[in-house]
């Protein structure tokens, strides 16, 4: 390297100076300034100069990352034109002139100012003049030059990731490719060996190899098993210079896992497993747990277990569980440990997911056995039937047995056991059983009408062992038997018209019964004995369990018969046949030629022989009219009597004294003063509570409006509403009334003081009788003659 670096300004100088010599031969002169060789020619008599090269360079070179202590030499300009007085000044502009690179302006050397860097910046183009100092005149053209920079091995390979992460199936045989790594030069692949890189792992063997040129990471040990280990990490090396001693490296780390076949069978930890169960668990009870283990993960490790042979294969089942690959036993139908007691069972283990490539390995199975020990318990009664049913008649006697059931202990020790029935499923006792038999038997008479079926519960009980029992449904059909008789579905209203022909039919009765006979019902419809032939109606059986009642003759009167009786006689078919007998009665109408009835009563028909409808609404309008006309003359007679109440001031009826109140009786002669009824108008407007005591007693009045034309008696009804919603109207403990006889009668005035006569006399002296309170009315009116007068 420092062969580059120690060349003598004098070989650049010949190298410069031979690339010139080529370069004038080759290049145009359209670059460069060149001398001028005299050559005669015809324009205007003056002598041509042929150009001649004067520039000294073509293309530089320079080391990067030079480490000298002086600048480095990049070469030297120069023009025939210098003489060498220093009247030539070289100017250099371009890529990095001035910063990068400097020149001497009078003697054309140019020099590196800066350590360069060919990974930065590989090509420099600069242009330089030489200029005239004196008269500012090039004398030579811009001219354009390379700066190239050489390569040195500066940079180390690096890998495009620092942690590489593959994986590589377990059992993969030698030369397996499990990932490629790549580093990469930062240096000139085109100039030397600095950018060739050799791949070499330098942890990881002997399991794994790395292919020197391309990378590719492979496997080396052939069967590496993940069981054994699972993990490894690989160093690889990338290193320049093609390997050499003195190139630069780099280096990355690769992650490799073994990921997992299935080359591993399941196996059972233990050959036997012994499991034990009550008799009395139900089905699908879980008894124990099985597990074969295979160090396989994933699919690989999933195990199905069945049950392969044994005396119990039809009583339990394995299921697996797929979370934890566990077999569990579970029972599939009911224990008996009277019937047996030990099961064993051979169950199996296999994995699902086979792999072909290992089958030679061995089988993918294993086999345990399985010993289930069956428990023996105190078990309640058992049924020989889940349920019962009973069919009796309706008509059994009480007492009498009607159906059995039967229970038995199906331990060894066989207890006995007694019956009952649970009375919360027989609230009315219409039956019991005997306890030591389980016969069943009435208690009441039974009535398939009202309570066909019957529900009820027995409960079996062990006699030493009172807690163990057991309860069985018994469903009790009441058969029916014909005890009811047939009757009319409903009730009829029957009319016949008073223009009915003979042969018409005016009703179709259908009758219901209670019964319920098993091959249904048939009805039958007659007349009653007593009378055979009724002269008015007959019967028609429909033979549907309907009958049709149709008339015997032509026309009917309502003078003479307003209504017909018709007893009809109904009975079944069923045995012991029931009858009945249903009596329609029959009213005779007035009906419209389309035999639509208009009207059934005799009233009716009264008023229809002597007027008709239009005259009897013309009466009532008539009868109306007088009426109110009559109201109206007895309210203007009553309007011109009614006089004012109050005549005059001296009016005897100055004042209103009311003894309603338990305070001073007789001796309270408070009064009001009445003048509020000669002005009504001065009334006033407080609406407050009577039962609240007002917070003021004098309280501002506000003034009311005025009344007009008010009548008497509406106004004291509405100042006893005021009274009485008052809290401020005094007294409180008193109450207010004002009494109003009404308008003066039609019948004038029946007063006393001028019904008599002036000359008439009358004994007033009972007035003495009556106690000091009436003496001065006896004075008065009991006087003689002379006092009168």
């Amino acid at each position: 390297m420092r062969t580059f670096h120690c060349l003598s300004p004098f070989i650049w100088i010949c190298i410069f100076h031979t690339f010139d010599t080529i370069a004038s031969q080759e290049k145009s002169n359209s670059h460069l300034t060149s001398r001028s060789v005299t050559s005669p020619t015809k324009n205007d008599g003056k002598m041509l100069h042929r150009v001649k090269r004067g520039w000294m360079w073509n293309q530089f070179f320079l080391l990067e990352e030079y480490t000298g202590a002086d600048t480095q030499y990049v070469g030297k300009l120069h023009t025939d034109q210098d003489k060498g007085d220093g009247n030539l000044k070289y100017i250099l502009t371009g890529d990095g002139a001035g910063s990068l690179f400097v020149i001497d302006e009078k003697t054309g050397d140019i020099h590196a100012a800066k350590k360069l860097d060919r990974e930065e910046k590989s090509l420099y183009i600069l242009r330089a003049k030489a200029i005239d100092r004196k008269t500012g005149r090039q004398v030579e053209p811009e001219s354009e030059f390379i700066i190239k920079i050489h390569d040195i091995n500066d940079n180390e390979p690096k890998f495009t990731k620092d942690l590489y992460t593959a994986s590589v199936p377990e059992m993969s045989g030698v030369g397996t490719s499990v990932i490629q790594v790549t580093a990469t030069d930062a240096d000139d692949a085109n100039y030397g060996n600095s950018a060739k890189v050799v791949y070499s792992i330098l942890q990881g063997q002997p399991y794994f190899s790395v292919d020197p040129e391309s990378g590719v990471i492979k496997t080396a040990l052939p069967d590496m098993s993940r069981e054994n280990r699972e993990q490894y990490q690989v160093v690889i090396q990338a290193k320049d210079m093609g390997g050499q001693m003195g190139g630069l490296s780099g280096t990355t780390t690769v992650n490799i896992t073994l990921t997992d076949v299935n080359n591993n069978p399941p196996r059972f930890p233990q050959s036997t497993y012994h499991f034990n169960s009550p008799e009395s668990v139900p089905p699908g009870t879980h008894l124990g747990r099985i597990k074969a283990s295979d160090p396989d993960m994933g699919t690989n490790a999933e195990v199905q277990y069945s049950i392969a042979e044994g005396d119990g294969a039809d009583i339990f089942e394995v299921v697996t569980d797929k979370d934890t690959q566990e077999g569990i036993i579970t029972v599939k139908k009911n224990l008996d440990f009277e019937k047996k007691m030990l099961y064993t069972l051979r169950v199996d283990a296999s994995n699902t997911h086979l792999d072909p490539r290992f089958l030679h390995l061995g089988p993918f199975k294993d086999t345990a056995v399985v010993k289930i020990s069956v428990e023996d318990i105190d078990e309640p009664p058992v049924f020989s039937k889940l349920s019962y049913l009973i069919e009796v008649d309706e008509d059994v006697k009480e007492g009498s047995i009607i159906g059995q059931v039967t229970a038995y202990d199906p331990d060894a020790m066989n207890n006995l056991v007694k019956y009952s029935v649970d009375r919360h499923t027989d609230m009315d006792r219409i039956f019991s059983i005997h306890s030591e038999n389980g016969s069943i038997f009435t208690l009441k008479p039974l009535d398939r009408e009202s309570s066909p079926w019957h529900n009820i519960t027995i409960t079996a009980t062990e006699i030493n062992n009172p807690k163990q029992s057991t309860h069985i449904p018994v469903f009790i059909r009441i058969l029916d038997i014909n005890d009811h008789a047939p009757e009319f579905a409903m009730y009829y209203e029957t009319f016949v018209c008073e223009n009915a022909k003979s042969g018409q039919l005016i009703q179709t009765i259908s009758v219901m019964d209670k019964d319920d006979p098993p091959r249904g019902h048939k009805f039958f419809f007659e007349p009653v004995p007593e009378f055979p032939l009724n002269p008015n109606f007959t019967i028609v059986d429909n033979k549907d369990n309907t009958a049709g009642i149709m008339t015997r003759k032509d026309g009917y009167s309502r003078n003479k018969m307003s209504t017909y009786l018709l007893p009809i006689l109904i009975f079944d078919n069923d045995y012991p046949i029931q009858s009945s007998t249903g009596t329609l009665t029959i009213r005779v109408c007035a009906c419209d030629n389309h035999g639509n009835m208009q009207s059934c009563n005799a009233e009716a028909l009264i008023l229809s022989a002597g007027l008709s409808t239009g005259a009897l609404v013309a009466i009532l309008l008539c009868v109306l009219i007088l009426l109110t006309l009559v109201m109206l003359f007895a309210a203007l007679k009553r309007q011109r009597k009614k006089e004012p109440l109050i005549i005059s001031k001296d009016d005897v009826r100055d004042n209103i004294v009311t003894y309603n109140d338990e305070g001073g009786g007789e001796e309270d002669t408070q009064a009001f003063d009445i003048g509020t009824l000669r002005n009504p108008e001065a009334r006033e407007d407080s609406k407050g509570r009577r039962d609240v005591l007002p917070e003021s007693i004098f309280q501002v009045r506000r003034p009311a409006p005025l009344w007009e034309n008010i009548d008497v008696q509406d106004f004291i009804r509405r100042r006893l509403k005021e009274h009485d919603a008052d809290p401020s109207a005094p007294p409180y403990d008193s109450l207010a009334t004002y009494a109003y006889e009404g308008a003066d009668s039609v019948a004038s005035s029946l007063s006393s003081l001028e019904s008599l006569p002036a000359d008439c006399n009358h004994d007033y002296d009972f007035l003495s009788d009556w106690g000091p309170r009436f003496k001065k009315l006896a004075d008065l009116y009991g006087g003689d003659d002379s006092d009168r007068d």
